[in-house]
């Protein structure tokens, strides 16, 4: 085989056989080196917001220090400009605020979300604006459009309030008094904010505790601070659109709190490393928020589940237990095991008889992981990227959705280059380290963990006897009449609040408008007598499937107007669209409405939905190509397949 050391991208047009040699697809190093290289050229040509795409492509192939680099590039870029000229990059609007200097965010924050293909539009508060943006709801803060607010806190947010000298009991009531003012922020921003707030627990650093020369009143401190801290986290349960950021963990990895030149000469009060790694979080958050999140883990065998080739060492040669590196391995796959008991697929890609590795994963002492854990195990020689594709048609899901990791270099360049929008984890030989590299860049990461996410591996397992019934019936009509749909539609319980908001965060193929809505806002849409928010839950005789869609509407003079509808990518072409269509438009008409709108926004992944409205009956009524607008005059409605079993409870939908 031979050895690849160096990757590429296409970085001109995909087709122009007339190019000049200007414009004619070229190619740069995918590797670290070569990607900086490349993204310094052009910005040194004044080319960086023509290349933005090729940036994007290139970002996921630089380390944190690069990154670093390329940020201070990119927040230099002037936004509105970027976004003219590619108007399909998704943006996201960030308000900073905080106790201290806080310009050295920008750039790291701007490398991170165009890490997870977005554009960073934000607003830097003034010096130790905070209190006033926050108490303020006609503040910059408060906009229409503004996604993120950051209010960065540092310890100086509790220590220039005491006088000097100050005993421990001056900080226990310092501390009070601020948790007591944030959580009437928080309370502030909940009532009148649009996006999400996101605090941040205080790093209690040396040079103030040692301020204090008696280990008890030091131990007074560390736990009045920790109990400030404690209640700081929990401000996202009492506020549901605030969240807060848990520094320790990041100060635990390394890199000072802070710098002491910095703090006192600028009022940087936190360190370029502890915002770097603040970026890094607040991307995870961004990419949950907005839709992004992986939701397929492929894992390859040797070398990365046991220690050992199968091929070669045979079962008895393998080992996850009962020895150094054997336990290493171990560890990994209850990691493993712990991500998919949340809803993460875990799937095999092995270059392997597909035989052996069955053997194993089903008999093998040392195997934390079994068969049931995975939605699908593959093992042949062919191409990986392949594989994955396959896979990706398989689950029904886009292959952007998946998190790869081999030990190879070789299969890792491979599919990061031919599998678009993967996310690739390059594992090496220390077992040791792959726990870490998994969870560095918390792929998984989720606003909250539902009960459908709970059972969601059992769900897409159940799939391979629905594909063995397809495969057995003579027609798709006789392959749905047995399946036995069953669909209930209503209005969604308190209890399924959580799960309807996740839909609209982690749909994206049959999601009409991409509108992204945290529980509260689903909670708000059902209490207002004007709107109307139905659940969609689907069964059949392999089991149940639990919510898998949602409608939002909201009624005006002129009719119903659907908001937005979305469904599972599990239960795609079974007729569940349609018959739930089918029967609010039957609703609408017998209580009276005029008509029934409708509204759909393209996005890269949504484009197949683009025919929904017209092929049901629906004309068009004006839009444009950004937002397509139909109707429906109820005049002849299309019946429901009668391959489905509905029950539809929508009392209370008309008035």
């Amino acid at each position: 085989m031979t050895e690849i050391t160096e990757r590429t991208v296409r970085t001109g047009p995909d087709t122009n056989p007339d190019a000049t040699p200007d414009t004619k697809p070229d190619t740069v190093p995918l590797d670290g080196a070569g990607a900086l290289a490349a993204i310094r050229g052009w910005h040194a040509e004044a080319r960086l917001v023509e290349r933005y795409p090729q940036v994007l492509a290139l970002l996921p192939g630089l380390d944190a220090a690069a990154r670093g680099s390329v940020g201070q590039l990119l927040a230099r870029l002037d936004a509105e400009e970027v976004l003219r000229l590619h108007p399909q990059t998704p943006a996201l609007t960030v308000a900073i605020t905080g106790h201290s200097t806080l310009a050295g965010l920008v750039a790291p924050l701007t490398a991170e979300l165009a890490r997870h293909g977005l554009m960073l539009r934000h607003r830097l508060s003034d010096y130790d604006g905070w209190v006033r943006d926050l108490g303020d709801p006609k503040s910059e803060v408060y906009q229409d459009g503004t996604d993120l607010v950051l209010c960065v806190l540092d310890a100086e947010t509790v220590f220039d309030d005491l006088p000097v000298p100050w005993r421990v009991e001056d900080a226990e009531a310092a501390l009070t008094a601020r948790l007591r003012l944030l959580d009437s922020l928080a309370g502030t921003y909940a009532a009148h904010g649009t996006g999400t707030l996101v605090l941040n627990t205080l790093p209690l650093l040396p040079r103030f505790l040692r301020r204090l020369v008696d280990l008890r009143s030091r131990t007074r401190l560390c736990i009045a601070w920790r109990e400030f801290n404690a209640g700081l986290l929990r401000l996202g349960e009492t506020h549901p659109n605030v969240l807060a950021v848990d520094l320790d963990p990041l100060l635990a990895a390394g890199g000072p709190a802070a710098d002491p030149r910095l703090s006192s000469y600028a009022k940087a009060r936190l360190s370029d490393e502890t915002l770097a790694g603040y970026a890094v979080e607040i991307g995870h958050l961004a990419r949950a928020l907005t839709g992004r999140t992986k939701k397929v883990l492929v894992l390859d065998a040797d070398g990365t589940l046991w220690d050992g080739i199968l091929g070669d060492d045979g079962p008895e040669g393998i080992a996850a237990a009962g020895s150094f590196r054997g336990e290493a391995f171990g560890e990994f796959q209850k990691v493993i095991k712990q991500i998919g008991a949340q809803g993460v697929l875990l799937a095999v890609c092995s270059k392997n008889d597909l035989e052996p590795v069955l053997s194993v994963v089903r008999d093998h002492p040392d195997m934390v992981l079994r068969e049931d854990d995975f939605v699908h195990i593959t093992a042949n020689w062919r191409p990986k990227d392949g594989n994955l594709l396959a896979l990706a048609e398989r689950l029904n899901l886009g292959a952007d959705s998946f998190v790869f990791a081999d030990d190879n270099p070789f299969e890792c360049g491979l599919v990061r280059t031919s599998v678009p929008g993967a996310a690739v984890i390059g594992l090496d030989d220390e077992p040791a380290l792959h726990i870490d590299k998994l969870l560095a860049d918390g792929w998984f990461d989720v606003r909250e963990v539902t009960d459908a996410d709970r059972g969601r591996g059992a769900q897409y397992r159940s799939d391979a006897a629905r594909r063995d019934l397809q495969e057995a019936s003579g027609s798709a009509e006789e392959y749905l009449t047995n399946l036995g749909v069953t669909v209930t539609f209503s209005a969604p319980a308190p209890l399924e609040i959580a799960r309807v908001s996740q839909l609209t965060q982690r749909t994206n193929q049959f999601n009409l408008t991409t509108v992204r809505l945290r529980p509260e806002q689903v909670r708000e849409q059902l209490a207002d007598p004007g709107r109307l928010v139905l659940a969609i839950r689907s069964a059949d005789r392999f089991g149940d499937n639990g919510l898998v869609g949602a409608v939002f509407a909201h009624h005006a003079d002129d009719g119903l107007h659907l908001d937005n509808i979305l469904l599972s990518c599990r239960v795609f072409a079974r007729g569940i669209e349609q018959a739930c269509l089918a029967a609010l438009l039957e609703a609408a008409r017998a209580t009276g409405v005029p008509a029934v709108h409708g509204t759909y926004r393209p996005t890269k992944k949504n484009h197949r939905m683009r025919a929904f409205y017209p092929d049901h009956g629906f004309a068009t009524f004006g839009g444009d190509e950004d937002e397509l607008r139909f109707r429906h005059d109820l005049t002849t409605i299309a019946p429901a397949p009668a391959h489905v079993d509905l029950t539809a409870d929508l009392t209370g939908a008309f008035h």
